[in-house]
């Protein structure tokens, strides 16, 4: 006997397959073979071993005319299996269009790839139900690929009158083309699914209830350090130890403690082997936090520091989720709920896909990252989203629902007027870079950081806190910030252009933030800048270059330059009450540079610099509880009326009125004029003005128009 011949009685040898380009089987294992000859022929025709499996419609009972659902599906369930089992890794249908039993699905196999050219159709058929899947990947399945390729949902044809029981919500949202529960290392390429009802593609986990623990189930008292039961009024125990015997813990080797009633969201936990005898124990653990099962641990019991069992409640399950899923170069359009659910995944990979057109029911997103791990679901860890197109989206196109750590990297937010992305508060970790959000809105709420995005034609909503914005560029867009704590959000190093399209520019709100390096170009239709954020706000350097006006929030500014718009009719005004700091600024301006008015703020000015190229003060106070202008430059060479202050401490018409500035020290300023105006005006204060002092300011041209009970002395006049 040959070599050749043992190797087939053996089983062991797997053919070479002659490349064909007819949709007919290609040739298969041994068994499929009639003999050595063919085997020898097979082997002499190519030396080129492959595994691929091209279907054999009419053996396993396979239309792909659209056509006998029931039976397609199964034929087509059947063939996998059997491929696996004779080791085939490649399975492919011949072009066609593939039915889906509406009461069924493709299930796949482990180990292999599903391959199909880009005229298949793998049609899901018209059904009522509230659920459905049309490839399922379940838990245990691993090295799956999916190439190639259109799933198609009956969304246009289905029946969304019918329920699937009486308990349903009726809503039709869980149609899905490609659904996944805890399996491990998938690969989806170049496929489309569009028209479900649902979602195109559901990323998503296994749990399993081990245990319900209820009021009977627990005792009074605790265990001491070596694991036996001891004393303690003041906890209650279970009764009885919980074993690790469901068959999930044959391949897992974690659970969790969750859905607590009348418990503390803390407890401890001791572990035992197979004989009782005590292995170690866990302190101060957490509901909802994975706990790993240590080496040869067979049962535990549960301490809860708890007075009273009465209506106690809690549960152990396991929550497998799927893990290492890669999605790239695909489409997913038209669905009714969204493009991809991200509900139960960790080490999930997006990468170069399409999402349009998501349309018809909650949330109508691209992509949503949401396991409802709050409400007893799947975690979410470890995601990327990178260089995504999203457009035409109904509400989003994405969304960071629940989970930790998320990359959005790359990616072009295009559904016009919607939520580019959320970041809702139960995310934590989310870094997002490089992404233009085109016309789309960006709502984050806590623990972001953004880095050299861009925007346009939108606008932002940043809560915070641990919200971080680097190196973003606006256009005709808004920066909003609604800061929860202070310091909650900051920005550094922002570039805006505005042409004069939306109302402002930068909008600040609640608690303090800081700002450093944002420049800001150009006009907006009413402020650059409004706010009523709380006091305490710095701004570091901070440019309004042709600025339409500004309502300045309370807050520092360090080094600020602001020019206004040529023809502009707005002035810079500080309004709120406060405190107010310009330090180190540079202000150009052809009306007011600074407006400064509530007799509640404390304003200061110093070290600063005024290029005033109008008939207008440079410094106009009408109401403070303080004033102290210090050490500013002020020039003033474009003048022609006489009778214009350059610091102006309220106006002709309130002369009469009681005095609103509280407190006014001016001093140590330059001040420059073209023809003799007047350089500091205190006479119309008002009625019973205190002293004000004026001293060591340098006047040229320019004139003093003090009240009579102002202190003023070292002024120099030239």
């Amino acid at each position: 006997m040959n070599r050749l011949w043992k190797w087939l009685l053996a089983g062991t040898l797997v053919l070479p397959i002659a490349t064909s380009t007819s949709n007919a089987e290609a040739p298969v294992g041994i068994s499929e073979l009639n003999g050595a000859e063919a085997a020898v022929s097979a082997i002499a025709s190519t030396s080129t071993y492959r595994k691929t499996y091209v279907v054999d419609l009419a053996r396993w009972g396979i239309t792909k005319d659209g056509t006998k659902a029931a039976e397609t599906t199964r034929g087509i369930n059947n063939a996998l299996v059997w491929a696996s089992s004779q080791g085939f890794t490649t399975t492919t249908l011949p072009t066609g269009t593939y039915l889906i039993d509406k009461n069924s699905r493709i299930n796949m196999v482990s180990n292999m790839t599903f391959k199909l050219d880009d005229k298949t159709v793998i049609q899901k058929e018209k059904n009522g139900k509230e659920r459905y899947e049309t490839l399922y990947i379940g838990y245990g399945i691993t090295n799956v690929k999916l190439q190639g390729g259109i799933y198609r949902g009956d969304k246009n044809t289905h029946d969304y009158s019918k329920k699937d029981n009486k308990y349903t919500a009726g809503t039709h949202e869980s149609g899905y083309g490609i659904m996944t529960e805890g399996a491990e290392n998938l690969s989806v390429e170049g496929i489309k699914a569009e028209y479900f009802t649902g979602d195109g593609m559901v990323i998503g986990g296994k749990g399993t209830l081990v245990k319900d623990i209820y009021a009977s189930h627990f005792e009074s008292g605790s265990f001491d350090a070596a694991g036996k039961r001891n004393v303690d009024k003041n906890s209650i125990r279970t009764k009885v130890p919980i074993p690790f015997t469901n068959p999930i813990f044959l391949n897992e080797q974690t659970f969790e403690v969750t859905n607590n009633i009348n418990l503390p969201r803390t407890f401890d936990i001791y572990f035992y082997k197979s004989d009782n005898t005590f292995l170690t124990s866990i302190k101060n653990a957490s509901v909802q936090k994975i706990l790993q099962i240590p080496t040869g641990a067979a049962k535990f019991h549960l301490v809860f520091k708890k007075t009273v069992t009465a209506g106690t409640y809690v549960e152990v399950w396991n929550k497998t989720v799927s893990k290492n899923i890669v999605v790239k170069d695909s489409e997913f359009a038209f669905n009714r709920r969204q493009g991809i659910t991200i509900g139960g995944g960790d080490q999930v990979q997006i990468l170069n896909n399409v999402f349009h057109d998501m349309k018809g029911i909650a949330p109508q997103s691209g992509i949503d990252i949401e396991g409802g791990f709050g409400e007893n679901g799947h975690r979410n860890t470890n995601i990327k989203i990178k260089d995504n197109e999203f457009y035409n989206n109904a509400a989003y196109d994405l969304i960071l629902y629940d989970g930790w750590n998320a990359i959005v990297e790359g990616n072009h937010f295009a559904s016009k007027g919607v939520i580019g992305l959320a970041v809702s508060p139960p995310f934590t970790g989310a870094v997002v870079r490089n992404n233009h959000f085109d016309g789309t809105r960006i709502v984050a709420y806590h623990d972001v950081t953004f880095i050299d995005n861009r925007m346009n034609d939108s606008y932002t909503f940043f809560e915070g806190p641990n919200v971080k914005i680097e190196k973003m560029t606006f256009t005709d867009s808004i920066l909003a910030i609604s800061s929860s704590t202070p310091f909650g959000v900051t920005a550094t190093d922002i570039t805006m252009y505005n042409n004069k399209k939306q109302e402002s520019a930068v909008s600040v709100w609640k608690k303090p933030v800081r700002l450093s390096n944002v420049t800001i170009h150009g006009e907006t239709k009413l402020n650059t800048i409004v706010g009523g954020v709380e006091d305490g706000s710095i701004f570091d350097n901070l440019q309004l270059l042709g600025h339409s006006g500004a309502g300045l929030p309370r807050g520092t500014y360090n080094n600020c330059v602001f020019e206004s718009a040529q023809g502009n009719k707005r002035e810079l005004v500080a309004t709120s009450a406060g405190n107010y700091v310009f330090n180190g600024c540079k202000i150009k301006s052809d009306l007011t540079g600074l407006y400064l008015d509530n007799k509640a703020s404390n304003f200061t000015v110093k070290d600063s610099t005024f290029e005033i190229t109008g008939n207008s003060p440079a410094i106009s106070v009408q109401a403070a509880k303080k004033v102290d202008l210090q050490n500013n430059s002020i020039t003033a060479n474009n003048l022609t009326q006489l009778t214009v202050p350059m610091i102006k401490l309220n106006d002709y018409w309130k002369r009469t009125e009681r005095h609103d500035i509280l407190a006014a020290a001016i001093s140590g300023n330059q001040i420059t004029t073209n023809i003799a105006a007047i350089g500091i005006s205190t006479i119309y204060a008002g009625v019973g003005a205190p002293p004000y002092t004026v001293t060591n300011n340098s006047l040229k041209k320019a004139k003093l128009e003090l009240k009579k009970n102002d202190v003023a002395a070292k002024n120099t006049l030239q």
